[in-house]
């Protein structure tokens, strides 16, 4: 058991019977009489349906152990996204709706962290950042303002706003919560 208080992004907890996954924590401290109140963005590991309850910081919520698996994604289907263990080959299927808009992000021979509690996958830890390749957006233009956007598709299939300067064939970073675009990835140069 934990108090609402300690509560951290990744950690998980069941409520009411139902396994939730921990997205987000704002703990607002109260005013004289006022106790204060955790606010907890939750993702149910089972529909992948959101949920933002309200809890008094002291209040008690059962902790779950996670066990975490780095495995390589293969590819996903209309229900689940496929990893392989990559010492035993062993192949285990995640939910897509357990994984938010961030299945899109997913590239064939990615290595990720799977968390699996009760030898069941619940979710899979990504990186802050992903990078892929704009392969359609409309022909750069240079301007001086920063603040006009336009559609890119990226070879993952997902569609962003990107600066007017982003040509294709480009690589950009993504944000992976929140599935935008952050900066354009410089390649290297070879050397001659």
């Amino acid at each position: 058991m934990t108090i609402a208080s300690q509560l951290r992004d990744g950690m998980a907890v069941r409520i009411q019977g139902e396994v939730y996954k921990v997205l987000e924590v704002d703990v607002k401290a109260g005013a004289g009489q006022m106790g204060g109140v955790v606010k907890l963005k939750l993702r149910n590991v089972t529909s992948g349906r959101m949920w933002e309850p309200h809890f008094r910081p002291d209040e008690r919520l059962e902790n779950l152990e996670l066990q975490r698996e780095t495995m390589e994604f293969l590819y996903s289907d209309t229900d689940n996204a496929i990893f392989m263990h990559p010492q035993t080959y062993e192949q285990t299927e995640v939910p897509l709706a357990t994984l938010g808009h961030s299945p899109n992000l997913l590239q064939a021979g990615m290595r990720l962290p799977v968390e699996f509690f009760d030898s069941r996958p619940i979710s899979v830890v990504f990186p802050a950042t992903v990078e892929a390749r704009v392969t359609d957006t409309a022909a750069p233009a240079h301007s001086g303002e920063d603040t006009t956007w336009k559609e890119a598709t990226l070879d993952n299939g997902l569609q962003i706003k990107v600066p007017l300067f982003i040509a294709t064939g480009e690589v950009v970073r993504i944000d992976v919560k929140s599935g935008k675009y952050l900066e354009r990835v410089r390649e290297k140069k070879r050397s001659a």
